[in-house]
């Protein structure tokens, strides 16, 4: 039997943890940053135990679900984090990143998956596990640079652009990856490299979403507020490619769409 529980209470304490040492940190000495990177770190291997545990005992990538989809998310969140707090040393990021994905496993704590370990004969393929993995390595970079935004807009600060652009280069990149990979998987599975799937109407649009504001930023260095207001919406645009297509008439025939277990 999966225990997810467990697994929640421990990340979620470590978790807890990181915060309060890095909270206190701004009183003190760099000790409880340290000790608060620590923990973080600790939770970070604690999920990637878990994704190799679930992995072993469904006998299949934890790829299918809504649910499993989310953990791969609150995996990604807190490494891209630290990593770009390690750079910039903007430590509301790492508190971002730490608390989304803290909200990542609760709604999986609150709708627990149902840990089917059958796949469809689509999903057994090569191209599954790299194509799930640089798109949600992708949404969680590019969540990350729509914080960026909307502290921008709230905030100005051209210290935190630099930061804004490399996400979204990061993360569009991983973006093209996964359209070629599915491409791919497309053609072994169906036949067909393309078909205009709803998901793949929407990932299309989520991808150009992306190439505009990089076209903007290039051609409009100056009009940082605008660019921030782009870089957003395309956020938007993204969601509804992850959440929202599941709920449209068109994709209850979809291929991509996501069982709610």
């Amino acid at each position: 039997m999966i225990d997810y529980n467990s697994f929640y209470y421990v990340s979620g304490v470590l978790w807890l943890l990181s915060i309060v040492f890095l909270l206190l940190s701004f009183k003190n000495s760099n000790t409880f940053l340290k000790v608060g990177l620590v923990f973080n770190a600790m939770a970070i291997l604690v999920i990637i135990g878990f994704v190799v545990y679930l992995w072993q005992m469904l006998d299949r990538p934890p790829m299918r679900t809504l649910g499993e989809t989310r953990l791969w998310y609150a995996l990604f969140l807190p490494i891209i984090g630290t990593v770009f707090y390690l750079r910039w040393k903007y430590i509301w990021i790492l508190f971002y990143t730490i608390l989304m994905a803290f909200l990542f496993l609760t709604l999986n704590y609150f709708n627990p998956d149902m840990y089917s370990q059958t796949l469809m004969p689509a999903l057994q393929s090569p191209w599954f596990v790299p194509h799930v993995i640089v798109y949600l390595f992708s949404y969680a970079a590019l969540g990350v640079s729509c914080l960026v935004a909307i502290k921008e807009i709230l905030k100005p600060s051209s210290n935190s652009l630099q930061m804004a652009d490399n996400l979204v280069y990061i993360g569009t990149a991983f973006l093209t990856l996964g359209l070629l990979f599915g491409a791919l998987w497309a053609k072994e599975a169906w036949g067909h490299y393309w078909t205009w799937d709803p998901k793949e109407t929407w990932a299309f649009l989520t991808w150009i979403g992306y190439i505009l504001y990089i076209h903007y930023r290039f051609y409009h260095p100056r009009e940082d507020k605008k660019a921030m207001y782009l870089l957003a919406s395309a956020f938007l645009i993204l969601l509804i490619c992850w959440f929202g297509v599941n709920y449209l008439p068109t994709a209850q025939n979809s291929v991509h769409t996501y069982t709610n277990s």
